[in-house]
């Protein structure tokens, strides 16, 4: 993106990427969870998983909007790489029960 000056298309194209690795991350924690069972501590500490959804969300929402609003497309990322940045302590205090 740096060198294109943020355009559009390589704006949304980063963001495909983004939402491929968050699909993939969903796709890994869903078949860990089958693997050990839902009342698993696995399953038990990531639950609904909120922080999951609205990053793909995020991603959904920033892919078209490059091409429109290309500065809060990036800010979109921006926000979900600090969402994802703050230490999420939900599964450490399930494997120490």
């Amino acid at each position: 993106m740096g060198e294109n000056h943020f355009a559009a298309a390589p704006t949304a194209l980063y963001g495909i990427v983004l939402l491929m690795s968050a699909i993939a991350y969903v796709t890994l924690q869903t078949a860990i969870i089958a693997c050990n069972g839902r009342d698993s501590k696995l399953a038990a500490a990531v639950g609904n998983d909120l922080k999951g959804k609205v990053s793909m969300a995020f991603y959904l929402v920033a892919i078209p909007l490059a091409f429109f609003a290309q500065w809060i497309a990036d800010a979109l990322f921006v926000t979900v790489a600090i969402i994802w940045f703050l230490p999420d302590r939900r599964i450490e205090r399930k494997v120490a029960e």
